[in-house]
């Protein structure tokens, strides 16, 4: 691949025209692009007019912001014009810029504008999925994608993942240009000449980022396009989709038709990641279901520099802590400002050989700035989704941080990784959130299949534990959604799919709890949570009445006390609707309610309003026979 000669003839000249590359023509369809770049190594994003129309215009705190419309080509005979909201600060100097991309069935967010814009940059928000705009729109101004729809509203619309034509699509004939991808890489690569040509706005320090669907678009541009000089995608563009996980066969995302080599190719990812120069941040959480963890690194590992940092949140999927969160507006600090400087990727080992059997896990962090906490993770489940991360809880030794990491099978494989938080100098404020004083940054994922601990000599030492949760340390192993709100707080785990908390069948579950007034506490298990591949999902329940005490109470529940419930209306009750038994538990959750569907009408096991503070919980355990 051309790295160097890419930068800015990858900037695609597709639109020599766009138009041209729509006729199904005979050649056409013999010279079908094979690769990233013959995909894009020809299509210029800055060679049509952008014909922005600027739809609204106001202030607020001496900031300009702006509603606008501006043209992204010329597809199938029609102009395809993409709304946005941009906005800029009071400034007598060109400040740097960023691009930011929603997410799947979200639209533009004027919030995350005013956001950066506050941190002293110019900002643009389109509106790529098209929905309905509501904020300073009085007139409905919205994206029109023509005869074509990589949004989400309209005929037509979704995302084709896939190659296969339709009515909606580029070309008539297979292509990686009827990928929904393409279209939105090139209305996205236009929002960066818009950013270019703007008075206020330093050209040479755009950036781009995007959560979910946006972070898979966010890590297309930035691929193929030489003017972004940072990028943070988070929760998407993972590459290798379409692979199997190691060890899990059938695991892999199906595309929607078409060559899958030519897919991968093309629009895989994992083919992108050679071309990525500039400097790039992955916010990820560990069990993120649209950006495998095992498949990030494997596909970072392609990026050809070392200007490049993770940050997993251990315990959620499609969500991150406050110190992961304010990675992102830091990295544009550094790349986009110079005012901060990342410590390293932190060095870590995994040292299998061990005179006990027990493998080790060493950590030896940058030091040039505060450390305030090293945490060592590992599990034996080669899910990425599903899997549950215990805490080794390292030692410090010497400038390094060393953590055991005991397993009950060895013919398992293992993964470890280590967070590293750090303070900073002031407290930043996180969107959603009050603020933080620090940032954390993860190392790289090590691994070693079942071949390479059996060639180390690792023994199984670990044993069952029947106690599962002391709560000594809160909420450590779980994570909490809404914990502030006193309805609707949900307390989640992975760690009874993890076999040294895995239930025998005859055990039942016992907790003890506080609660001040009377209530029904809902107990909800997962079976094969994220796990297709093993069998369809099925999600039982049980309330469990409460009395109104400051007194300990013990609830027990026997594996027979779960229903399977139907969260959804589409889901089936199975199996006569009993739990047959903990094996295949991936998550519980602890929680005030929870909304099922009977008779094809939605109801609340539990009620929707708790009575008094929430409950305290001790001692989440197993009780055998």
């Amino acid at each position: 691949m051309k790295n160097e000669q890419r930068a800015m003839s990858i900037l695609p000249l597709i639109l020599v025209s766009l138009g041209h590359l729509c006729s199904a023509s005979a050649s056409q369809h013999a010279q079908v692009p094979q690769n990233v770049d013959e995909l894009w190594g020809d299509y210029d994003p800055r060679s049509e007019a952008l014909q922005v129309d600027v739809v609204g215009e106001w202030k607020e705190a001496d900031n300009t912001y702006r509603l606008i419309v501006y043209t992204v080509g010329a597809f199938k005979g029609t102009r395809v014009r993409m709304a946005a909201y941009y906005g800029f600060p009071q400034n007598p100097k060109k400040v740097p810029a960023v691009l930011h991309l929603h997410g799947g069935g979200q639209r533009a967010f004027l919030h995350e504008v005013e956001a950066y814009v506050k941190r002293g940059y110019a900002c643009i928000s389109i509106n790529w999925g098209g929905k309905e705009l509501v904020e300073h729109n009085p007139e409905g101004a919205n994206t029109d994608w023509g005869r074509l729809n990589p949004g989400f509203v309209g005929e037509g619309h979704g995302e084709k993942f896939g190659l296969k034509p339709s009515p909606y699509t580029i070309d008539s004939f297979e292509s990686p240009r009827n990928c929904d991808w393409y279209p939105r890489t090139i209305a996205a690569q236009r929002a960066i000449t818009f950013l270019e040509r703007q008075p206020e706005v330093d050209a040479d320090r755009i950036g781009v980022y995007g959560h979910s669907m946006g972070g898979v678009l966010t890590f297309y541009v930035a691929g193929t396009d030489a003017r972004v000089k940072a990028a943070a995608p988070s929760v998407g563009g993972p590459g290798f989709l379409t692979f199997d996980e190691e060890y899990l066969p059938g695991s892999a995302r199906r595309i929607n038709g078409g060559d899958m080599e030519l897919f991968r190719d093309t629009m895989g990812q994992q083919s992108y990641a050679p071309c990525v120069r500039c400097p790039i941040l992955f916010l990820g959480a560990t069990n993120d279901f649209n950006s495998r963890m095992n498949h990030v690194y494997v596909t970072y590992g392609r990026i050809p520099h070392e200007k490049k940092r993770y940050t997993f949140a251990p315990h959620l999927n499609h969500r991150f802590t406050d110190t992961a969160a304010i990675c992102r507006p830091l990295w544009f600090e550094q790349y986009l400002k110079g005012h901060i400087v990342f410590p390293e990727t932190p060095p870590a080992k995994l040292v299998l050989k061990q005179p006990d059997g027990v493998p080790l896990f060493t950590v030896a962090p940058d030091a040039s700035r505060e450390i305030l906490a090293v945490d060592v993770y590992y599990s034996v489940d080669p899910d990425s989704i599903a899997r549950f991360w215990r805490d080794a809880q390292p030692e410090r030794r010497d400038g390094e941080w060393v953590a055991k990491l005991p397993v009950m099978d060895a013919e398992k494989p293992l993964y470890a990784f280590a967070n590293v938080t750090y303070r900073l100098k002031s407290t930043e404020r996180v969107a959603g959130a009050e603020g933080t004083d620090a940032f954390t940054i993860s190392s790289l994922l090590h691994k070693a299949g079942p071949t390479a601990l059996a060639e180390a000599g690792v023994r199984a030492t670990d044993r069952f534990s029947a106690l599962i949760d002391d709560f000594e340390r809160g909420f450590h192993d779980w994570y909490v959604l809404a914990g502030d709100n006193r309805d609707h707080w949900v307390y989640s785990t992975r760690k009874l799919t993890d076999p040294k908390w895995r239930g025998p069948d005859d055990a039942a579950l016992s907790i003890r709890v506080r609660s001040r007034e009377s209530n029904e506490l809902v107990l909800v298990l997962y079976e094969n949570d994220w796990r297709g591949y093993r069998g369809p999902t099925r999600i039982y329940a049980v309330p469990v009445p409460l009395t109104g005490s400051d007194d300990w109470q013990d609830v027990v529940v026997a594996r027979t006390d779960f229903q399977q419930v139907r969260a959804k209306e589409h889901h089936r009750i199975t199996d006569g609707g009993k739990l047959s038994g903990w094996r295949d538990i991936d998550r519980l959750e602890i929680r005030a309610f929870y909304e099922v569907y009977a008779d094809d009408e939605k109801t609340v096991i539990g009620s929707r309003q708790w009575n008094g503070p929430q409950p305290v919980l001790k001692e989440l355990r197993w009780r055998v026979k």
